[in-house]
């Protein structure tokens, strides 16, 4: 008799026991944690200045990445916000970068960044006597190295935010300005 009244309490601990989720069966995987690769445009970029600049990035590992860079200034040199605001009319730049968060290629990174830009210089005439020497103008092309900083912010569909700086210093031409500056803030998506 003892055995009978413990069976169904045995059964029935059994059944709510079997109705517990398991560990990840009801957790949500966003399409944001599975895939690898982003696009996005850099938006500050091309309401300010009229810049293109457009980046992919693949992540690599849970907290590492790289990404291509294009940028081209397609505002005419004339133009007071775009002179003051580049020194190059396009670059190339790679990145490596490594986050700090627990989320999947999200939160605060830092970057390595090498950048290939070219671009318009003019050196400044002088004045000898009373006669004036013009300056020299022509293109150059160098090769930068540097680092940055910034953040990723991702939503639960993907859609990203990232805002980041960097800086480098050209190491070929004497032409080009010794630092190039970079400031992003892109609009994208992870797919």
């Amino acid at each position: 008799m003892k055995n009978f009244i413990i069976l169904p309490f045995f059964l029935l601990s059994i059944t709510v026991f079997s109705q517990t989720p398991g560990v990840g069966e009801d957790e949500v995987i966003y399409k944001r944690d599975i895939t690898n690769n982003e696009l996005s445009i850099g938006a500050f970029n091309l309401v300010a200045f009229g810049a293109l600049d457009v980046a992919y990035e693949r992540i690599i590992t849970q907290n590492t990445s790289w990404a291509v860079e294009a940028f081209i200034l397609a505002l005419t040199r004339e133009s007071e916000l775009a002179n003051d605001a580049y020194n190059k009319n396009f670059s190339l730049t790679g990145k490596y970068k490594h986050f700090f968060g627990d989320t999947r290629a999200a939160g605060f990174y830092v970057n390595g960044l090498a950048m290939i830009s070219g671009g318009e210089y003019r050196e400044d005439g002088t004045y000898s006597g009373d006669r004036y020497i013009e300056g020299e103008e022509g293109n150059y092309t160098d090769l930068a190295l540097g680092f940055g900083v910034g953040g990723k912010f991702v939503s639960k569909q993907g859609f990203f935010i990232d805002l980041g700086t960097g800086i480098g210093r050209n190491l070929l031409n004497n032409n080009s300005p010794t630092i190039v500056g970079q400031f992003t803030v892109n609009l994208g998506f992870r797919f």
